[in-house]
């Protein structure tokens, strides 16, 4: 809607313009203050001119009415035009929202956890707001590809395959076990253990020149298990790239780096000069045993990743990866790519609670609240909606028990319940939404054109969304009309009434609004509660 009020505008007036949303509807939908930067142009004040456009949309159908008002252009749009838009909402629900296809191709690389033990409760976060981007931005017309990293090489897939064999060792074989103090912990190892016993024998737990293929042989068991935690969830991936594959190409990015003078040896390390962009110090890309670090492995797949012909790249990292941006981008320009279209996105930890105190831990984790208990508790709705509710980089915290309650207080149930309110009313009414399309909104009263402009908000509330990647303003506005639903069907008979069939036709519009709006985001509306 307000891509089509704006697209109107600026072939009327010839020129440019910003439409802002008035606090007041009452004051107008829509303003644009085009009359005080074309001030110093027409060497006339902002309040002249503001009065002379005005004057152009007098014949206009769209608006109902457009004035000037201290140097703005107020635009309140007409029943008919906003009858117009509904007719078309309603009958073409499939495309309601969507936005025209874009050139522009996005790589989307989110949750990439460790792939030595299940998800637990922060990755969460991280998996819902990357899949919800990638829905947000498909559905306005972006083409995304989503991708996963398996961080399979390193230190940690070596401990791995020593925890593993350190839990065969002590619930498997019976035996007293002294343990290092880092080791992975959990139930899921003890079943990994017995697999591994059956398939290779009990002398591999002892071997420790086999831990690596222990591990290894445990990754492909934890990725199925992370896979399966996130379908759950409602996240599912195109892409799955694994480090261990890429460090093949480590000769040859190296060569690139020394050739353009980025890396310098200390200490028999070998250094990235990742100050010379930014980064607070520079950072060790071979260690002394000629190892490639961790920061090696992502100047690799960086460099894969703009290998493939994207426009833009967004990552979605925890909050604790806050120092590796710099070092990643001086990275990228070093071989010799455009830094620029790297976007990350920080997704901070979660505080969970349950009646008001701390959730605790799973034992099947060994020291984590495991995702996969969350989701089975409260549902993946649920847990989708309420980590979608704030911005991925601020503290989140909230207790399950709320998302049990049947009230407003349980942000999703009320919308929900306001999705169904409207399919109870056609129900009783013995009506479809079919039978309420011709009804002419050319009398409706105020409140129920407020409802109306309200309900046809999404896609513009769908572009910033998207823009900004806040994707709390989505699940805001499905509240806010959700509370708007609910105080229409409390000040206005429905049923029985002279206005009950436009009436419903409003209902109608809201309806479709939350339905999208939540479908977008992964959720299904209910019909019933």
């Amino acid at each position: 809607m307000q891509n089509l009020v704006k697209n109107y505008i600026e072939k009327i007036l010839e020129t440019s313009v910003v439409l802002e949303k008035p606090k007041d509807v009452s004051l107008g939908h829509y303003a644009t203050p085009i009359a005080f930067s074309l001030a110093k142009e027409f060497r006339k004040s902002p309040m002249v001119i503001a009065e002379e456009l005005a004057k152009k949309f007098e014949e206009s159908s769209m608006f109902e009415k457009v004035e000037a008002v201290k140097g703005f252009i107020n635009f309140k749009l007409s029943n008919k035009f906003l009858e117009e838009l509904v007719d078309e909402s309603l009958k073409n629900e499939a495309d309601f929202a969507k936005g025209e296809t874009k050139e522009e191709k996005i790589l989307l690389e989110y949750v990439s956890a460790n792939p030595t033990g299940p998800l637990h409760i922060g990755h969460a976060r991280g998996a819902i707001n990357g899949d919800a981007i990638a829905r947000v931005g498909r559905h306005l017309g972006f083409d995304i590809t989503t991708e996963y990293y398996i961080n399979d090489a390193g230190a940690q897939m070596d401990l791995l395959g020593l925890s593993v064999s350190l839990a065969a060792r002590e619930f498997i074989l019976g035996e007293d076990v002294q343990y290092p103090e880092t080791y992975y912990r959990g139930e899921y190892l003890i079943d990994i253990a017995k697999v591994v016993i059956d398939k290779f024998g009990k002398e591999i737990i002892y071997d420790e020149s086999k831990f690596k293929e222990i591990a290894f042989f445990a990754k492909d068991i934890v990725m199925d298990i992370i896979v399966k935690d996130l379908k759950d969830l409602g996240v599912e991936f195109d892409n799955f790239v694994s480090e261990k594959s890429l460090y093949d190409k480590w000769d040859e990015i190296r060569t690139i780096l020394e050739e353009n003078g980025s890396l310098y040896e200390k200490d028999d390390k070998v250094y990235l000069k990742s100050t010379q962009y930014g980064d607070d110090s520079d950072r060790v890309v071979v260690r002394d045993n000629g190892i490639p670090t961790y920061l090696a492995g992502d100047i690799i797949y960086h460099k894969n990743k703009y290998d493939r012909p994207y426009d833009k790249y967004i990552n979605i990292w925890g909050a604790d990866h806050h120092g590796y941006i710099a070092r990643v981008k001086a990275a990228i320009k070093f071989c010799g790519n455009d830094s620029g279209k790297l976007e990350v996105l920080l997704s901070q930890m979660v505080q969970l609670l349950k009646g008001g105190e701390p959730y605790k831990m799973s034992k099947r984790a060994g020291n984590v609240i495991l995702m996969s208990d969350i989701t089975e508790e409260i549902g993946a709705d649920a847990l989708r909606f309420i980590f979608l509710t704030r911005k991925s980089d601020t503290h989140l915290e909230f207790d399950i028990d709320m998302l049990k309650n049947q009230d407003s207080s349980n942000p999703i149930f009320y919308i929900n319940y306001a999705h169904a309110r409207i399919n109870q009313v056609f129900n009783k009414a013995e009506l479809s939404q079919n039978d309420v399309l011709n009804e002419s909104f050319e009398n409706l009263n105020q409140d129920g054109l407020n409802l109306v402009y309200e309900s046809l908000l999404l896609q513009s509330v769908l572009n910033e969304a998207f823009t900004k990647r806040e994707m709390q303003k989505i699940t805001d506005y499905l509240y806010s009309l959700a509370s708007s639903v609910h105080k229409f069907y409390n000040e206005y008979k429905i049923i029985g009434s002279d206005e009950q069939n436009r009436h419903l036709k409003v209902l109608s519009m809201a309806a479709l609004s939350i339905r999208t709006g939540l479908n977008i985001l992964g959720i299904k509306a209910k019909e019933v509660m």
